[in-house]
């Protein structure tokens, strides 16, 4: 499809996921024991055959760009690229990003360059699995100058998201931002019986649009002062009397918006049969290849978990748990529903024999209990730790860790001393 550009927005801050953010963008963060946020987005558009793809970085961006730097090539022949568009001062810009829209302003000039006349607008922190062929089939279709990916939803989720209205040939006449629950009264959508029956009534946007370039470029620049998509170009676009139609999802979306969000996530990702399903013929999520060896069990009892290549694990029992790359969990250790994101680099034999215990190696110690927690990437955890997560907890942060909706986040090489107890 190279008549389509997408562009991946890479976020802000991310205040809502720290610790998580600390350190690195939101898309940069860890899912699934090996991926990254921005693998979901980079491989629905190679599933949907889009290979010209940008992705906007401004915040805590360096492990993100390393990322797609090592992770995505193609071949000399190929037309598609993967490349990273930083915030840069401009003759005719000297401010970062101000929001969504005022970075694909700022941008622009590179997606000229390319004679696609469609743009993909996605976002870099959603889970979820989707053919964009089938929301451009839909855009074409309608002959729309914007399209708008919408999921159903119930009134309760509503008042977190963009609400639209739709007329009966899929047309958005109406938008409102985070309604109340007394002001969503009217602004039911046609759906199905099944998701009425749900309650699923109201169409929320997902963050996903398509837009005719030319459209696209009016937009953002006959209102320079908007600069955030959700907020006030989509509003304006549907004002004006644009052709916006609205795109019915109606499969598996998250949006990873928040530390309890994102663990629910993953820890979803261990079930049976999950919503997101990595094993799912044809929709492989793709990142970096990393040649590990198998990782290695002693003894292990492992229930209802995900287990990363390069580990070396002699914990007494893994329940409900994510455990990511490289790994290393000492015997006696109990880890249960929990994300342990694993290691970049291996510990010395040399590090190993030194024990010491003001400054444990990385990785989980022995004879430790890690109960509803998230631990990042290098942390080191002593011998004879206790976690304990839950609604007993209230909200903290401390130099190591942070304490968020019940659940417990060792910061990425944040160091737990051996006979902590939290």
């Amino acid at each position: 499809m190279n008549s389509i550009i997408a562009v991946i927005l890479g976020g802000g801050a991310g205040t809502r996921l720290y610790p998580l953010t600390k350190n690195r963008s939101k898309p940069a963060v860890p899912v699934g024991g090996k991926y990254r946020l921005v693998d979901i987005p980079i491989s629905n558009c190679l599933h949907s055959d889009i290979r010209q793809i940008y992705v906007l970085t401004q915040f805590n961006s360096a492990s993100l760009n390393q990322h797609i730097k090592n992770t995505y090539h193609f071949d000399a022949f190929a037309r598609g690229f993967v490349d990273i568009l930083a915030a840069e001062q401009t003759p005719s810009s000297h401010q970062w990003f101000q929001g969504t829209a005022d970075a694909v302003r700022q941008t622009f000039r590179y997606l000229q360059n390319h004679k696609a006349d469609r743009i993909l607008i996605l976002s870099g922190d959603q889970l979820y699995q989707m053919d964009y062929r089938s929301m451009m089939d839909n855009h074409e279709d309608h002959n729309a100058e914007l399209t708008i990916g919408t999921i159903p939803v119930t009134a309760q989720d509503a008042t977190g998201f963009g609400i639209l209205k739709t007329d009966r040939d899929g047309m958005i006449t109406s938008f409102i931002e985070k309604p109340t629950l007394d002001q969503l009264e009217g602004w039911e959508s046609e759906v199905s019986d099944e998701l009425k029956a749900q309650g699923k009534v109201y169409l929320a946007s997902m963050g996903i649009y398509v837009f005719n370039k030319d459209t696209l470029w009016h937009l953002i620049n006959d209102n320079p002062e908007s600069v955030d998509f959700g907020k006030e170009v989509i509003p304006k676009a549907i004002s004006s009397k644009l052709k916006v139609t609205s795109y019915k999802y109606t499969g598996y979306w998250t949006d990873i918006g928040t530390i309890a969000s994102f663990y629910d996530a993953n820890l979803e990702l261990a079930d049976a049969l999950p919503q997101f399903d990595l094993y799912a013929q044809g929709k492989r999520i793709f990142t970096r290849p990393r040649l590990l060896p198998p990782t290695k069990l002693f003894g292990t009892s492992v229930d209802r978990s995900l287990i990363a290549e390069g580990c070396i694990i002699e914990a007494d029992s893994i329940f409900h748990s994510i455990v990511g790359i490289r790994a290393r969990i000492g015997d006696g250790t109990v880890i249960s529903e929990s994300i342990v994101m694993g290691n970049d680099f291996y510990s010395t034999l040399e590090e190993l024999q030194q024990g010491n215990p003001d400054f444990p190696n990385r990785g989980i110690g022995s004879h430790c209990h890690i109960e509803r927690a998230i631990i990042d990437k290098n942390a080191r955890i002593g011998n004879n730790v206790k976690i304990t997560g839950g609604p007993h907890l209230t909200d903290t942060s401390n130099e190591n860790y942070t304490i968020v909706d019940g659940i417990v986040v060792v910061e990425k090489n944040g160091v737990i001393k051996d006979g902590t107890v939290i």
